[in-house]
C-alpha cells in the first residue's frame, strides 16, 4: 500500500511538472499574484510609474502585483537574466528605451535586444529643454540664437552618457542646426542639480523633473506630441518648428518562454488599467505621458524605434 501511494504520489508530481504554462487558459489568468520586478533602484521614474500601476492592478485582475527591484548595469544586469525566469506570466519585468536598444550596440549587455520579449509600453517621459527660472532665456529661440552665435558653449545637462536625453540632445543639434555641448550627470537628480546651481546653461532631462522643482526651473519646449497636461503652458518642440518627439519609453516584457495567450492577456491588463481614471490622473499629474502600444503592434514598434535609436547611435559613436 505505502508503495503504490509513493508511486501514485510521485506519478501525480510528475503530471503536475509536465503541465506546459499555457494549460491555464488566458481567460483563467491570473489566478495569484503577479511579481514585477524593476531593473533600476526604487525613487525613479520606472518606480513611480509602477507604483501607480499597483494601486490599481487588483481592481482589474482580482489580485496584487508585488513590486521587486533588481538593479544594476542601468537594467542590464536583469535584462541579461529575464529569459532565466519561468514564463508562466506570474513575473514580469520593466523594461526601457532606449536602453535595450542602445546597450546591447555598445556591446557586453549579457543580452541582445532580440532576446527578450516586451509585451506592452504604456507611457514615455519626454525629454524637456530646461534653464533655472532666472535664466536670461526666457524662450526657445532665445537659446537658439545664443547657441547659433555661440557654437559649442550651450552647455546641457543630461541624465547619463547615451541615453534618451543625449539622443535628445543630438536631434535637437541637428534640427537647428546648432551645436550645443551635452554635460552627462549619473542620473536625473546629479543633472538637474547642476542646472539649478548655474553650472551649465541649461538641461535636456525628462519632462517629469519639473514635478519636484516647482517655479525653481523654466522649461522651454518638451518633446511630447502634444502638450502635457501638467505643464499646459510649456509648447512642444513640434509647435516650435522642431520635429522633435521622444524620450524614454518604459513597458513590461516576459521571458521568453511565456505562451503566446498569456503574453496577450497580460498586454490586456496593461491597456485596461492605461485606461483606469485613477491611474491616467496619476500619471498625467506627475508628468507622465501615456502611450498603448499592446502586444500584437510591438514586432512594429520596435523595428521602428531599433532603426531611430540606431541611427543617432552611430552618432553618438555607438557600435562602430
Amino acid at each position: 500500500m505505502t508503495i503504490k501511494c509513493t508511486f501514485a504520489a510521485a506519478a501525480a508530481i510528475a503530471f503536475v511538472a509536465a503541465v506546459p504554462a499555457s494549460a491555464q487558459t488566458a481567460d483563467e489568468f491570473p489566478t495569484k499574484a503577479i511579481t514585477y520586478i524593476l531593473p533600476f533602484d526604487p525613487g525613479g521614474e520606472s518606480d513611480i510609474a509602477a507604483r501607480f500601476q499597483q494601486a490599481v492592478w487588483n481592481a482589474h485582475t482580482g489580485h496584487d502585483v508585488i513590486i521587486q527591484y533588481q538593479p544594476g548595469a542601468g537594467g542590464a544586469q536583469a535584462w541579461s537574466q529575464l529569459n532565466d525566469i519561468a514564463g508562466d506570466g506570474y513575473t514580469v519585468m520593466g523594461i526601457n528605451l532606449p536602453h535595450t536598444i542602445l546597450q546591447p550596440l555598445e556591446g557586453n549587455a549579457g543580452y541582445t535586444t532580440e532576446d527578450l520579449t516586451p509585451i506592452h509600453y504604456f507611457h514615455y517621459t519626454p525629454n524637456a529643454i530646461f534653464v533655472p527660472s532666472d535664466s536670461e532665456f526666457e524662450t526657445l529661440q532665445q537659446l537658439v540664437d545664443h547657441a547659433t552665435a555661440n557654437p559649442g558653449m550651450v552647455t546641457l545637462a543630461g541624465s547619463g552618457s547615451k541615453s534618451a536625453n543625449n539622443l535628445g540632445q543630438l536631434e535637437f543639434d541637428q534640427a537647428a542646426g546648432i551645436t550645443t555641448t551635452y554635460v552627462p550627470f549619473s542620473g536625473t537628480g546629479p543633472s538637474i542639480t547642476a542646472v539649478l546651481g548655474n553650472q551649465t546653461t541649461g538641461g535636456f532631462n525628462y519632462a517629469t523633473s519639473a514635478m519636484a522643482q516647482g517655479d525653481a526651473l523654466r522649461m522651454l519646449a518638451v518633446a511630447s506630441e502634444e502638450r502635457m497636461p501638467a505643464f499646459p503652458d510649456v509648447p512642444t518642440f513640434t509647435e516650435l518648428g522642431f520635429e522633435i518627439v521622444g524620450g524614454a519609453y518604459r513597458g513590461i516584457a516576459v521571458p521568453a518562454s511565456t505562451p503566446e495567450d498569456i503574453r496577450q492577456r497580460l498586454s490586456d491588463i496593461v491597456s485596461e488599467i492605461n485606461a483606469d481614471p485613477d491611474f491616467v490622473a496619476r500619471m498625467e499629474e506627475g508628468g507622465f505621458v501615456l502611450t498603448d502600444i499592446p502586444y500584437d503592434e510591438m514586432p512594429e514598434f520596435v523595428a521602428q524605434m531599433t532603426e531611430e535609436y540606431s541611427a543617432g547611435a552611430a552618432a553618438l559613436g555607438i557600435g562602430e
